[in-house]
């Protein structure tokens, strides 16, 4: 019996890797006819005939962006864990901006349902917490809506996320992570998709500075912050001005093996996600037009721009006549001068 389940995972495992080549889906996304005994259906929302399985509609959450959720079968799925990595620590705001952008989309299918974020005390120190008048003005989320726990130690802050995951009195479960520690392994994850599945609703694991590794979650995005394009006006993008908040999104894993990148932007009147039009689209994004403008200020006596920086060779030497500023007449003397501008003696 043993020697079957492990000859089915290999076989399982070798679809998966052949379609990831081919760039085609490892199962059949259409439902089954009829189940033929009740052993063929299962009660986490996944029709299981034959070693084909096949989700129904409304176990995933769309994420709005065609391209990627076809990519994701549908979406997220809702009743399971899904990992979002940040491969620096640097992303941690793109990595809870993307969550957020998640929370906001998941409360428009479940109003009236809190979220809890749960985190340790490392973690809240390095990253913060979000502004609560942020929420509300991006994201449309209450402060009353996002509840956070802070534990002292990791074992504590896992045990809160596998009691709060069984719970549906939660729109959805964050938990928030740092690095690769030892003590979130397999076995931890798949406690956590265990309890998602119970209870139907998603689990959020939140991973900053982290690399890929083995978990029961089945979807694992890496996310990174993207250059936000200028502001949209009547007359056109509004120079030197900053717009809707991108996200760099990259598929490490997934139930269709389809890899992909994206660059997604979150628009905070709509509360949906937009895909970046163009180049931009597919990964490769464009360069900026060289700004025209000087960087350097006006000069105080004249109405020329400054002069554009070079290469400096040398300076002249100390006591020469070039190195005698011409503009040293309208310098101050030293007894007009402040006393804290004056020179610091040691001693």
């Amino acid at each position: 019996m043993a020697m079957t389940a492990v000859a089915r995972e290999t076989v399982f495992a070798l679809r998966r890797q052949i379609a990831k080549i081919e760039g085609t889906l490892p199962e059949r996304l259409a439902a089954p006819a009829a189940a033929t005994s009740d052993a063929d259906v299962n009660t986490d929302l996944t029709i299981v005939r034959r070693g084909i399985a096949a989700a129904l509609p409304d176990a995933f959450l769309p994420i709005g962006v065609e391209r990627l959720d076809v990519a994701l079968s549908g979406g997220l799925p809702k009743a399971a864990l899904s990992e979002i990595h940040g491969t620096q620590t640097r992303d941690a705001g793109a990595v809870a901006g993307f969550a957020l952008s998640l929370t906001s989309l998941i409360l428009k299918q479940t109003p009236g349902l809190p979220v809890l974020w749960i985190g340790t005390t490392e973690i809240f120190r390095e990253a913060g917490f979000p502004y609560a008048r942020g929420l509300h003005g991006s994201f449309g989320i209450g402060p009353e809506q996002l509840l956070f726990s802070e534990a002292p130690r990791l074992v504590d802050a896992l045990w809160v996320a596998e009691e709060a995951a069984r719970m549906t009195a939660l729109a959805a479960v964050i938990l928030e992570i740092r690095g690769n520690p030892q003590r979130l392994d397999l076995t931890a994850t798949r406690r956590l998709h265990a309890r998602a599945q119970g209870a139907g609703r998603p689990v959020f694991l939140l991973r900053q500075a982290a690399e890929p590794e083995p978990t029961a979650a089945p979807v694992r995005l890496i996310v990174a912050s993207a250059p936000a394009a200028p502001r949209d006006t009547i007359a056109g993008p509004l120079a030197g001005s900053i717009g809707r908040p991108a996200f760099t999104l990259t598929i490490g894993k997934s139930r269709t093996a389809l890899p992909g990148q994206f660059t997604l932007e979150w628009n905070p009147d709509e509360r949906a996600f937009d895909e970046r039009a163009g180049d931009e689209r597919r990964g490769e994004g464009r360069q900026r037009a060289k700004n025209p403008v000087p960087v350097v200020s006006l000069s105080g006596r004249g109405k020329d721009p400054a002069a554009a920086s070079g290469a400096v060779l040398a300076f002249p030497a100390v006591g020469s006549p070039a190195a005698i500023s011409p503009t040293a007449r309208d310098q101050p003397s030293r007894p007009q001068r402040a006393a804290h501008l004056g020179p610091r003696r040691a001693g």
